[in-house]
């Protein structure tokens, strides 16, 4: 698989990253086998990049996540987590479960915000332990929407600094937004932004602000929620966005996607794995997979060739602006006969 060099730093990523969040059971539970398995059938399809975080399963997923690759060689692969959210034991018995925040796990423990120097180095001392790893190779700063001021003042201080120790290879933030990480892109040195959902086939919001700042400043940018909460994968009545159920305008835009790439002979979800690739900034795209089915389905749909007429409808039907950036066409072919049918999970922050 292809990989990429995240801005000036040396930490490669492939194309494909591995989101693990539903192997930190994602709205259901998964089995410790399935986590490993999909982690597994990750690699063989050359997947070299996992992207984990405390909040993923309260732990669980950093927990799976270094289960697996614990006997592959340390610098065959690159992982990324994340910083701003504390694991702290819960008050009382313990004895609910974590839906409300999205995870079919047990709430023995409790997230506390925490963008201090110190909240950061024990938010990665914890995780390091979790993954069973002496370094990680990104740290991402993780939604801090509501805390600015103190990630900008306090966190990225650390950040920068473990940088320097080698404890880490890149630093950046992650979120669901472009407006704040491109303020990180101006006023910081970091090398990476994960952005979920607001570059896609269906809305390009860091196209606007972004993206470009990425580019001239030579740093690099993740794309996450591709699929738009799983609207792209099938544009049905009862479809989320943005995790709750998606406006009719929204609906009847991916409806619109849909009938023109299928005129193509295109997936909907295969244009729209590939699309965030045709932007030069844009180093990876993370997806996430709870089972080998869908991590082949995900490896086929990205590798599938895509006829550049695609492109040129889409602009054509007003579905894309004339000067967004779209990929090239490829030559080579999907590792894996085709998984039909299989839904892609959702994605989360």
């Amino acid at each position: 698989m292809r990989t990429r060099t995240l801005g000036r730093t040396d930490v490669e990523v492939t194309e494909l990253s591995y989101g693990a969040a539903g192997i930190g059971n994602l709205y259901r539970p998964v089995t410790d086998e399935e986590a490993a398995a999909a982690i597994d059938a990750a690699w063989d399809a050359g997947i070299r990049t996992f992207d984990t975080a405390p909040h993923y399963g309260l732990g669980l997923s950093e927990r799976r996540l270094g289960e697996a690759l614990r006997d592959r060689p340390r610098d065959t692969y690159t992982v990324s987590t994340k910083v701003g959210r504390l694991l702290v034991p819960a008050e009382g018995d313990g004895d609910g479960d974590d839906l409300a925040n999205g995870f079919a796990v047990p709430a023995t423990l409790r997230r506390v915000w925490d963008f201090s120097a110190d909240g950061v180095r024990r938010s990665l001392e914890a995780s390091l332990d979790r993954l069973g790893l002496d370094r990680v190779d990104i740290v991402l700063l993780h939604d801090p929407d509501n805390h600015a001021e103190q990630a900008l003042d306090e966190a990225y201080p650390a950040l920068e600094r473990l940088r320097g120790e080698g404890t880490v290879g890149a630093i950046g933030v992650g979120m669901n937004q472009s407006a704040l990480p491109a303020r990180f892109l101006r006023e910081t040195d970091i090398d990476v932004v994960l952005l979920a959902g607001r570059y896609t086939l269906l809305e390009q919001e860091g196209l606007t602000e972004l993206l470009p700042e990425a580019a001239v400043r030579g740093r690099s940018v993740l794309i996450g929620g591709v699929l738009n909460s799983g609207l792209l994968t099938d544009p049905a009545p009862g479809a989320t966005y943005d995790y709750a159920p998606a406006p009719e305008p929204v609906l009847d835009r991916a409806r619109r996607l849909k009938a023109v790439t299928e005129r193509h002979g295109v997936p909907l979800r295969a244009a729209a794995l590939r699309f965030p690739l045709g932007h030069p900034a844009v180093a990876s795209v993370l997806t996430g997979a709870r089972s080998t089915a869908e991590v082949r389905d995900t490896v086929d749909q990205l590798t599938a060739p895509l006829p550049a007429a695609l492109w040129d409808e889409l602009r054509a039907e007003g579905l894309l602006a004339p000067d967004v950036p779209v990929p090239t066409p490829r030559t080579t072919t999907p590792p894996h006969p085709p998984v039909e049918g299989t839904p892609l999970p959702k994605e989360p922050s």
